[in-house]
């Protein structure tokens, strides 16, 4: 599996054609989630302009396979300026929380002045939206996608949306398969091609999202309803099932004691694994929070100090100005740990607890 999914990825790398038997076993190996793992994922982490060509050619190969109905509808992503006016502008969620939070609310603020008499509408999950529910000029449009489901079922996801009237603005979201699949009608689609906008600069996704926006004043932010009480310090030791951005061994446990009698806030994780990781490590009076994650986000916005694992929770606390630790681990590339860095302190490895110590002896 993994050989095959690499062989793939090595070809699209070096800028070779991939023999359609080949692509064929990749799709074939557990529904295709592993050629998004190991190919689709890889090839936008790299954040490299050429690749973003690389992934359309590839993926329309893999529409016409497993979902030949769609053929019609792909296309390579138009440049198309955004219109003069609008009543209504769709924006489409980028799924992951953390990239809501720091690539997608950038574009709903944009939004909200270029358009300052539309309906505003974030297409997306649920619970994505409550990031934003308490904005009154926001709306939501249920989009349901299933981030860990079968390719086919991601593909269906996409296939069910189509939009006939407003402007609809994507920030390289999975709802299109990062731009490939037209959800209306080109001259009213407006595409930040995040993998290969801004080039190979070392700029912030936040700053780039802007950029491209064209609004110097847009800015990550979050709506969500208001936190029911307080507390000095935020943790999270969620990875997003990317095992790779944590440190092994006793780190956790030394960095929960280093946090002990303080008044700390830890998320108890979206998994059963995040879960058993952090009970094992709470001490004595630490709070935890077990529930939506727009529940916690307020919390982390109230906070004094957050501190955890690069994740969707310190990009919250990055756009609302909060101080943030983030333990940075497992970029595929340096451009990709520029790309997604949060405001704060960046720390990795051994260093990680020597920084956590020194951000605790500023004032909270």
């Amino acid at each position: 599996m993994e050989n095959t999914c690499r062989e793939i990825l090595d070809r699209c790398l070096k800028g070779q054609p991939v023999p359609d038997s080949l692509l064929d076993d990749a799709l074939a190996i557990d529904e295709g989630r592993a050629f998004l793992s190991g190919v689709v994922e890889p090839l936008g982490d790299l954040f490299k302009p050429r690749l973003s060509l690389a992934y359309s050619l590839l993926f329309m190969k893999v529409v016409e396979r497993i979902a030949p109905e769609l053929r019609p509808r792909l296309r390579r992503p138009p440049s198309t300026p955004f219109p003069a006016h609008a009543d209504r502008a769709y924006i489409l969620s980028r799924i992951t929380l953390g990239a809501d939070v720091a690539v997608t609310s950038v574009l709903i603020d944009a939004a909200k002045r270029r358009y300052p008499d539309a309906q505003i509408v974030f297409v997306g999950p649920r619970k994505n939206y409550e990031l934003f529910e308490a904005d009154p000029r926001v709306e939501h449009f249920p989009a349901p996608y299933a981030r860990s489901g079968a390719l086919r079922d991601r593909l269906a996801a996409s296939a069910s949306l189509w939009f006939d009237d407003g402007v609809v603005i994507d920030p390289d979201s999975r709802l299109t398969q990062l731009g490939l699949i037209q959800v209306c009608p080109d001259d009213r689609y407006c595409f930040f091609e995040s993998r290969a906008f801004g080039g190979d600069s070392m700029e912030r996704l936040p700053d780039l999202a802007a950029k491209w926006a064209e609004d110097p004043q847009a800015r990550p932010y979050i709506a969500s309803l208001p936190a029911e009480s307080t507390c000095d310090i935020t943790v999270s030791l969620g990875v997003g099932e990317n095992l790779s951005k944590r440190i092994e061994g006793d780190f956790e446990l030394h960095l929960m004691q280093l946090l002990r009698g303080l008044d700390v806030l830890v998320d108890l994780g979206g998994s059963p694994e995040e879960r058993d990781r952090v009970e094992a490590v709470l001490q004595p009076g630490m709070r935890t929070h077990d529930g939506a994650f727009a529940h916690f986000a307020a919390q982390v916005s109230n906070s004094k100090l957050f501190i955890g694992y690069d994740s969707a929770a310190g990009h919250v606390a990055s756009a609302c100005g909060v101080p943030v630790v983030s333990i940075a681990a497992g970029f595929a590339s340096e451009r990709m740990a520029a790309r997604w860095r949060p405001s704060g302190t960046i720390v990795h490895g051994p260093d990680a607890l020597e920084a956590v110590q020194r951000a605790m002896e500023r004032p909270l």
